[in-house]
């Protein structure tokens, strides 16, 4: 896994331009803290960061490979988990191969087939290909997003990508402005940002499934995978051994490595089938005991209350599965100040504020794992794939007319300032976004009113939700050179999984039926029957008095770029609330009022440090 970054010009000869290509490629070290690259032609600059993970002692990058036609180069970061079987069938056609890495074979399928071979693969990837001959560049993103790219166009003609926007920003072309959409999808669509939508001016995402040619009559994009709706017509039983057999296809797939392979285990249902599935395997290679990581705060045990969104906490579960499994686990246990200043360093991984102290601790968490792992599997987009949600089963959010976690938009709005809410027709914004999204729901002739509604749903979390949860996965975890692989996000599992019907995919009336189902005979039948508990947070008091008090000041301070941005007054009640542990519209059901304190610090300290211009 690596952070990529280029630059295209037809003005200038970018040959002499070594000094800006690296200070753009230098802002993604973090990603790739194994090596460096950078490659300079009259047009096109490219600069890569290397985290080794297959063949760590070949495939440097920028990769360059030449034929009849002229030079191709690539710039490549992801995994490709087929990368085998596209070896053999490109050697069957005549090419030969220099390393074991799947860079290589990356550039020789779009060597071979052009655009159509990102169809071909089967991973996680976001990736560049500069044609010399055409004076091309091919940019291509994964099904589902897993892997991020950006991209930018200047107001002095250049077109510039990266991994994460910092490159971008890097360049001096490049101004940090955000506009009333920005301040949109941070206020009031947040987190669950709009795909495509970038929140600085000028800076787009290359949408997931899609792929951009840029040459001198400009850019065209193109998706070359969507979600299709399609009849359903295994029953339960047979259902459950499809899922089973792709889960465990893909589990497999993805323990490949040359570098040592842990698994996230929350003792929750998605987590633990990875872990049993990577635990089997291993023990039937001969490769050892799996190694297995959880998270949890100090003195949670002390005042963690049970609630029906997280009704249990998870070291009795992380105990049962490891014991199960067989597993070398180990426990990482974060305090109050070290979870308050992550919040910080998680604005720097993700360049904008997220999801408060979730982000904040999925970095810390990282941090420590990546001291002995390099890659980890992860249960991230179990719970949008297979209906996992409360909002999937709650009538006000099935019948709304909005997104299950913008039921309470009116509540968002009240703690903006008059002018944000006015800036940014937050209303109107979100309304424009939901409609977008349900108007790409692929139909399905015949299906029943109900059926129709949970495919929406389905669609929503899958297109809109998940997307965010993926990005800041990456965002932390690479921020400390951890690789994460997400198996639930193979698309071959995603496709059949979304065109099974509710009834099925409910089976027993329970979130991810259909999926317990599949994992009788794999997991222990309590585990099976657990009921879904949220990624771990901080119960302790200390953290809300931390938070708020921390926020009373910024609130205190008259050059806080943060003021104008919210209701001071509603804020500050809040803060001064002799109990402030409610819970606030903002990330669903998962925001309680000292992460939005959380998130405000975020803001301010984003806005501050970025030196946001807004316009």
């Amino acid at each position: 896994m690596c952070g990529i970054t280029g630059w295209i010009d037809w003005k200038k000869n970018l040959t002499h331009a070594s000094a800006i290509v690296e200070r753009m490629t230098e802002t993604l070290a973090p990603r790739g803290p194994d090596a460096s690259g950078t490659w300079l032609s009259p047009h096109c600059a490219f600069g890569h960061r290397r985290l080794s993970v297959i063949d760590p002692e070949n495939g440097a990058q920028p990769m360059i490979r030449q034929d009849e036609r002229g030079t191709f180069v690539i710039v490549y970061n992801g995994e490709i988990y087929n990368a085998v079987e596209l070896r053999r069938e490109l050697r069957c056609r005549g090419h030969r191969f220099r390393t074991n890495c799947d860079t290589e074979v990356v550039l020789v399928a779009y060597m071979e087939w052009g655009a159509a071979s990102v169809e071909k693969l089967n991973g996680i990837f976001a990736y560049a290909v500069w044609n010399s001959a055409e004076q091309r560049l091919f940019l291509a993103r994964d099904r589902l997003g897993v892997k991020p790219l950006f991209y930018a166009f200047t107001d002095d003609g250049s077109f510039l990508f990266g991994s994460e926007p910092k490159a971008i920003l890097a360049h001096p072309s490049f101004e940090a402005v955000v506009g009333a959409e920005g301040l949109a999808e941070i206020f009031a669509i947040g987190p669950a940002r709009t795909p495509g939508h970038g929140i600085y001016r000028n800076m787009h995402e290359l949408k997931p499934g899609h792929w951009m040619n840029y040459d001198r009559n400009g850019a065209r994009k193109r998706a070359y995978w969507k979600l299709e709706s399609r009849p359903h017509e295994d029953g339960p039983e047979k259902t459950a051994d499809v899922v089973r057999g792709l889960l465990e296809d893909t589990v497999e797939r993805q323990l490949v490595s040359d570098v040592p392979v842990c698994t996230l285990l929350s003792g929750g249902l998605d987590s633990s089938a990875l872990t049993a599935l990577a635990a089997a395997h291993y023990r039937s290679a001969g490769l050892g005991r799996l190694q297995t990581y959880s998270v949890d705060y100090v003195d949670n045990d002390k005042h963690f209350r049970s609630n029906a969104f997280q009704p249990n906490a998870d070291g009795p579960w992380i105990e049962m599965m490891s014991r199960f499994s067989g597993t070398e686990h180990h426990e990482v246990v974060f305090d109050t100040p070290e979870l308050v200043g992550s919040l910080f360093d998680a604005v720097d991984a993700r360049d904008m504020p997220g999801m408060a102290d979730i982000d904040g601790s999925l970095f810390l968490f990282c941090r420590e794992i990546r001291k002995g792992a390099t890659v980890a599997l992860s249960g991230e987009a179990a719970d949008e794939v297979f209906g996992g949600y409360p909002w999937f089963f709650r009538r006000d959010a099935l019948e709304a007319r909005t997104f299950p976690w913008s039921l309470s938009l009116d509540q968002r709005i009240a703690l903006m300032s008059p002018e944000l809410a006015e800036t940014t027709k937050a209303a109107e914004y979100v309304a424009e976004r939901y409609h977008e999204a349900l108007a790409e729901v692929p139909k399905l002739s015949g299906e029943t009113p109900e059926q129709e509604t949970m495919r929406k749903m389905s669609y929503l979390n899958i297109t809109r939700f998940m997307p965010t949860l993926l990005d800041r996965k990456d965002r932390m975890s690479m921020r400390v050179g951890l690789e994460v692989r997400v198996p639930f996000c193979d698309h071959r599992l995603v496709e059949y999984v979304f065109n099974i019907p509710w009834e099925i995919k409910a089976h027993g009336g329970r979130e991810k039926g259909i999926f317990r189902k599949a994992m009788r005979g794999i997991l222990p039948d309590d585990i099976i029957a657990r009921k879904k508990s949220p990624y771990p947070k901080t119960h302790n008091p200390n953290y809300t008095e931390a938070v708020r008090s921390m926020l009373l000041t910024r609130l205190d301070d008259s050059s806080s770029p943060l003021l104008p941005l919210i209701s001071i007054t509603k804020v500050k009640e809040l803060a001064e609330s002799p109990a402030p542990n409610a819970q606030l519209p903002w990330f669903g059901q998962l925001m309680n009022v000292p992460q939005f304190f959380a998130w405000l610090l975020q803001v301010d300290y984003w806005l501050r440090t970025y030196r946001i211009r807004i316009a």
